[in-house]
C-alpha cells in the first residue's frame, strides 16, 4: 500500500521532512482515511504516526592558522619611507659640501657609506660627525 501522498501531507502539517516520518503498519487503514491536517495531528497524538528526531549535522571547526613568517603583517612602508627621505636629505647635503670644497672626496665617500648604513638620526647628527672628521 503506497502512502506517499499521506507522508507529504504529514510533512507539510508537522513541518518536518518526509524521511523523518514513520507510519505504524498496523494502523495503515486509519492513516489512509485521514484527509485533514487535524486528522493528522490526532493520529500523531494517538501514536499511528511517529516523527523521528532530527539528526542535525556535525559542527565543522575551523583550522587554526599558524603564525608563520609569511602571515605576519608588519608596517614596512613607514620605515622604508623614513629611510628614503632621510637618505635623500643627507646625500644632497653632502653633495653641496663636496661641491663647495668643505669636505674631501675621501670623507665624502666614507660618509655616504655611513648614510647607507643608517648611522645618522637627523641632519644635526650628520653635522656633528662631519666636525669630528
Amino acid at each position: 500500500m503506497k502512502l506517499e501522498k499521506k507522508k507529504e501531507l504529514v510533512a507539510r502539517t508537522l513541518d518536518v521532512g518526509k524521511a523523518r516520518i514513520r507510519l505504524n503498519p498496523s494502523r495503515l487503514s486509519e492513516i489512509k482515511e485521514a484527509i485533514t491536517k487535524q486528522d493528522i495531528r490526532d493520529l500523531l497524538a494517538s501514536g499511528a504516526i511517529i516523527v523521528l528526531p532530527g539528526l542535525g549535522r556535525k559542527k565543522v571547526e575551523r583550522k587554526q592558522k599558524k603564525r608563520t613568517p609569511g602571515k605576519v603583517r608588519m608596517r614596512i612602508v613607514d620605515t622604508k619611507r623614513r629611510y628614503i627621505t632621510l637618505t635623500r636629505k643627507f646625500r644632497s647635503y653632502l653633495f653641496t659640501l663636496r661641491k663647495t670644497g668643505k669636505i674631501s672626496e675621501e670623507n665624502y665617500l666614507k660618509l655616504r657609506k655611513e648614510i647607507k648604513a643608517s648611522v645618522f638620526r637627523d641632519i644635526n647628527h650628520l653635522k656633528e660627525r662631519i666636525l669630528q672628521i
